[in-house]
């Protein structure tokens, strides 16, 4: 029977595999997000005439470029939520001192 403390390597590498997902899948949340909210943006933007619609874009086009590089050069690769934990587990497990 496996335990279910805080050293056990199984536990740890779960855990660190699901974190490292969930950033992932948090960074693909905010693509989403940024995208619907800048095409609202620019629709407005371009149909009173003017090009503001730009400023949003650029601004909020580095903040994501910042959070994508930080979970993808931190984790490696994307994908669905479980493919990413099954990828993450394979990743940890095969590190040197996986889950400590």
């Amino acid at each position: 029977m496996r335990s279910n403390t805080l050293s056990d390597p199984a536990d740890a590498t779960e855990r660190l595999a699901r974190r490292r997902a969930s950033a992932k899948l948090g960074w693909l949340v905010h693509v989403i997000v940024y995208l619907l909210v800048n095409t609202l943006l620019v629709t407005l933007s371009l149909s009173s005439g003017r090009g503001w619609a730009v400023f949003p874009l650029l601004g909020w086009g580095v903040g994501l470029a910042v959070h994508g590089a930080v979970v993808f050069i931190t984790t490696g690769g994307a994908g669905i939520y479980d493919r990413m934990v099954q990828a993450e587990r394979k990743r940890v497990a095969r590190q040197p001192g996986a889950g400590s």
